[in-house]
């Protein structure tokens, strides 16, 4: 597949122009989008952009990251903190984010939307407010392995490091999470499967499949 050279403030632009005319599949008032990638490719800050050219454009967005979604660290580090298995299959709270995030934006849904769960750092709940997305407000989800929980989403954009570039912008502290980044492109190939691909393996010179 052909990718072609873009900067990172025309992809924004263009993914928000796309998102202006999305209907989602469902019926649901809300588009719902998936930054899928690992860390290292910083989906995030994609999402971030996405926001920013929608807000430019009138329409509202509710951008929501994975890491506020995690498991306690007694669940998450039950067998140790380096356990690969653990981190592809035990971190992130899926029951978590179809409950408090994809339910309230189905068809029949109130909008309704905890954007987040779980801080990390200090272990404890967020008790953070629930925000109310407005119809015709976009979902922007970000994290790595999103599209292997089967979510409700309308639009998917994986964003693609080759092994090399993966290790290094990944820091040596994580280097013990790589094998579940091959495992993932094993099984549920992303490649293949998302709607939009950005290759970012040098971060100031993206590129995509328009």
């Amino acid at each position: 597949m052909r990718l072609e050279p873009i900067t990172w403030d025309r992809l924004g632009d263009l993914l928000a122009e796309r998102l202006l005319g999305l209907e989602p599949a469902d019926g649901s008032p809300w588009p719902r989008v998936a930054f899928d990638g690992a860390p290292a490719s910083r989906p995030g800050d994609l999402a971030q952009r996405v926001s920013e050219a929608l807000r430019v454009r009138g329409r509202p967005s509710l951008v929501v990251g994975t890491e506020g979604f995690l498991r306690p660290a007694s669940l998450r580090l039950e067998y140790g903190r380096q356990d690969v298995e653990a981190y592809y299959n035990g971190w992130h709270d899926t029951g978590a984010l179809w409950r408090e995030v994809f339910d309230p934006l189905g068809p029949d849904g109130d909008g309704r939307v905890l954007p987040d769960l779980w801080d990390p750092v200090t272990d404890r709940a967020t008790r953070s407010p629930y925000v109310q997305l407005p119809p015709g407000g976009a979902l922007l989800l970000h994290g790595p392995f999103l599209l292997r929980h089967w979510f409700p989403l309308d639009l998917s954009v994986h964003l693609v490091l080759t092994p090399g570039a993966l290790r290094r912008r990944t820091p040596e502290t994580e280097h013990w999470t790589l094998p579940a980044f091959e495992r993932y492109e094993e099984e549920a190939d992303p490649f293949g499967a998302a709607d939009v691909l950005v290759r970012a393996d040098d971060p100031r010179h993206p590129a995509w499949n328009g």
